[in-house]
């Protein structure tokens, strides 16, 4: 295959054979993976050499669509492009014959976090490393084929999600349809809000190098249970899952619903506790991240891990290097934990709205869609969107997208629902996980949506027990069945019992409210 792109390099291209890649426990066909870099430049900044690496899987029986396949993280890792955005994927992209491109956004993961020196590598993983490699990927999918692509796709999980939902902004005339899950779109604010928390959890944890001993697993399952006890019949069935969250919200009272005593919650714990779930606020008031919704999924790792852990080793990484304008000195590397428990989060907070010299885009301009309440582009030339977020995602808020979605209905004059369908899933946390049915066909159901007209009024999502072929979610209740299915409803729509088998989702239906 002869192939030339401006400023691309062409690496390798083999024949991956027919069974080598596994999903699901299902075999992936043969396809060629194609891999490359594309423009590589010596950084002026800090002398690094710098490129967009990418791979490109394109499968012998080719659908006639292309996928972007966006990764997440701070990304720095070209991770294998077969198309998969959640645990439970039963089919991957490359099992649906997609055409599947996969990069690095333009850093290597030896470059993590200090990418962020670089100006124009913070521009390239915020969004220029998408607009670079859209048209060459386009370019060699008609190289490999014959012709170009019939439909064009892009997806993906967390800052992958974020990517989706800039692209829908930015490069919204390149692609039919967009499947965003766990989308961080305002990722800057959520890093700092983590920073913000792990402060208000070490002002309670026993060992301040141990933020868990603030909240442990035991006393996450008594609140988990307590929200349980107050919201689970607020869907008309007791079934261990709060699928009205919303309401949940607006009922739940953690100083009144949630046992007080010593080996219980402490009063300090519940002030902590109702602070980190009102969201992170700067010490006059000012909002600097959405609240969060209350729900069972409390009481897993995941959550913890992304409160007491990452919040004090991921974030601040990030905050300093890759969101804080001018970015902070690398000795942050050597402590992050007393970087982020010493961090002035009011002096910080205005930083990631800041330019200054080389750095003339700020973090909130190059990381979030600039056009997320209009989506103009996207909506007047027919493509379509689906988002889907856990309601019990413990770092980037499902709250946070709800606002996106009213805003953007606002917007559009109550009619966002004939281009964006935002999906919520109980007890799912970040991206997957969870107390949950966590698993289920989004990128299916945007296919049907913008090929044949089929708006999703429901997506059918199942959990993943023990025995299920999608692969085991440890945090399914052992009292559920372990393929339980619930529908999962657009929003603001929540699904409601109607009667019969609580295992099942024909049991329930989406209503509003």
């Amino acid at each position: 295959m002869d192939f030339r792109h401006h400023g691309t390099r062409i690496t390798a291209a083999e024949v991956v054979s027919a069974g080598t890649l596994t999903n699901a426990g299902g075999p992936v066909g043969e396809h060629c993976r194609v891999t490359g870099r594309m423009n590589e430049r010596v950084s002026p900044v800090d002398g690094q050499t710098y490129a967009i690496g990418f791979e490109m899987r394109l499968p012998l029986e080719w659908a006639g669509r292309f996928l972007y396949q966006a990764n997440g993280g701070i990304d720095g890792q070209v991770a294998p492009a077969v198309g998969n955005f959640t645990g439970g994927q039963l089919r991957s992209g490359l099992q649906m014959g997609f055409a599947v491109l996969s990069s690095d956004a333009g850093h290597t993961g030896a470059q993590n976090p200090l990418f962020g020196l670089d100006p124009q590598a913070r521009l390239d993983y915020g969004y220029q490393a998408v607009g670079s490699l859209t048209p060459m990927a386009k370019q060699l999918v008609r190289a490999a084929y014959g012709r170009g692509p019939d439909r064009s796709y892009i997806a993906g999980g967390s800052n992958g999600g974020r990517h989706t939902l800039v692209a829908s902004a930015r490069y919204a005339d390149q692609y039919d349809g967009f499947f965003a899950v766990a989308p961080g779109f305002n990722l800057p604010l959520a890093a700092l809000a983590q920073i913000w928390g792990a402060q208000q959890w070490a002002t309670i944890a026993p060992d301040r190098g141990n933020l868990e001993s603030a909240l442990p697993m035991a006393q996450r399952r008594l609140l988990a249970d307590s929200v349980l006890r107050t919201c689970d019949r607020l869907d008309g069935v007791r079934d261990g899952m709060v699928q009205a969250p919303g309401l949940c919200r607006s009922v739940f009272d953690v100083k009144r619903d949630v046992p007080t005593c010593p080996d219980c919650l402490t009063p300090a714990q519940k002030k902590v506790v109702q602070k980190v779930f009102d969201g992170a606020r700067t010490s006059d008031g000012r909002r600097i991240y959405s609240p969060f919704h209350y729900d069972p999924g409390v009481a897993t790792t995941g959550w913890a891990d992304w409160k007491f852990r990452n919040s004090v080793s991921l974030d601040p990484v990030a905050h300093a290097f890759v969101f804080r304008t001018p970015p902070a000195n690398p000795s942050v590397l050597q402590d992050t934990r007393g970087y982020a428990l010493g961090l002035d989060v009011d002096a910080e907070f205005p930083r990631l709205f800041a330019t200054q010299g080389v750095y003339t885009e700020s973090a909130m301009s190059f990381m979030t869609p600039p056009d997320a309440a209009q989506l103009n582009t996207l909506r007047q030339r027919g493509a379509k969107m689906i988002v889907a977020h856990g309601v019990s995602d413990p770092v980037f808020s499902a709250m946070d997208t709800g606002r996106w979605y009213r805003e953007l209905d606002r917007a559009s004059r109550g009619r966002a629902d004939a281009f964006v369908r935002y999906f919520e899933v109980p007890g799912m946390g970040h991206v997957r996980g969870g107390p949950a049915t966590d698993q289920f066909d989004g990128l299916g159901a945007l296919i049907r949506w913008v090929e044949g007209g089929q708006a999703p009024e429901k997506i059918v999502a199942t959990a993943r027990g023990a025995g299920n072929p999608g692969g085991t979610n440890p945090e399914v209740p052992a009292t559920w069945a372990p393929d339980r299915t619930r529908p999962l409803c657009p929003y603001p729509s929540v699904a409601r019992y109607r009667g019969g088998d609580v295992e099942k989702a024909a049991s329930f239906a989406c209503k509003r409210g």
